[in-house]
């Protein structure tokens, strides 16, 4: 698959903290699913689905190449229009995918739909208050971006109790994104008038893949080094964390 930054796929060379801290979002989140049948919204190329065994998964995705080839069973679908009775599954979870929509309101919509009752659905995703710029959204795959706040606000429409954590890197996970942040001010500096927002769209996801693809190219012993046992969940300091995680749960 082309570099994106639509997509995780590969942990090779500079890319490896941002697949590690995908995985980390299965392999930190997996304690709060129930047992039964999962599905996994927004699954891309399911990477780490193992990280919920003995459960079993379902991948959804959009993309039919993404789902290609995994050993579970996958669905081409949207995730605002889940192809599944109201009730059926035991839980639902979405690492690093409700950004990617405009109207993320429709994927709780869907997941409280589609989960039995007492059902539990566990959202990740990028904190706006770390992520790039708190009053703006940088990268151009994403539609929203989301505070704590925002994020608990967004989930109670849907679910009768909404509890948040945080998920936090390491001192040396966090050098590494000071470090991008840096870089990227200095880029951002050249557009004071922040004529970017007249670009169309994939005008700017192409200018964005190809500075993720040049950035991230060649070894990188730091970024090599990062592992799952970089992350952490808290539930304090929430306005610090990378990720944030919201567990929603229907009433029994």
């Amino acid at each position: 698959m082309a570099v994106t930054g639509e997509r995780v796929f590969t942990s090779s060379e500079g890319f490896n903290p941002t697949w590690q801290r995908h995985v980390a979002g299965y392999a930190l989140c997996e304690r709060f699913l129930p047992s039964g049948r999962i599905v996994d919204l927004g699954c891309g190329v399911g990477h780490s689905y193992d990280r919920l065994a003995p459960r079993e998964t379902v991948g959804v995705d959009l993309e039919p190449s993404a789902l290609a080839g995994q050993a579970r069973e996958t669905v081409v679908a949207d995730m605002r229009a889940l192809p599944f009775a109201d009730g059926e599954l035991d839980g639902a979870i979405a690492v690093q995918s409700l950004e990617h929509v405009p109207d993320p309101e429709r994927v709780l919509a869907e997941a409280a739909r589609v989960l039995r009752p007492a059902g539990v659905a566990v959202f990740v995703t990028p904190n706006r208050l770390t992520f790039a710029r708190p009053g703006e959204i940088i990268d151009p795959y994403h539609y929203v971006e989301l505070d704590p706040s925002q994020l608990r606000a967004l989930c109670e429409q849907r679910f009768e109790a909404v509890e948040l954590w945080g998920i936090f890197g390491s001192p040396r996970y966090s050098q590494l994104v000071d470090a991008d942040h840096a870089k990227l001010e200095r880029l951002l500096r050249r557009d004071p008038l922040r004529l970017r927002r007249l670009l169309p769209r994939r005008l700017r996801q192409r200018l964005y893949d190809r500075r993720l693809a040049r950035e991230r190219a060649g070894p990188d012993p730091r970024a090599a080094a990062i592992g799952v046992d970089d992350f952490e969940l808290r539930a304090e300091g929430l306005e610090a964390a990378h990720d944030l995680v919201a567990v929603c749960r229907l009433a029994g």
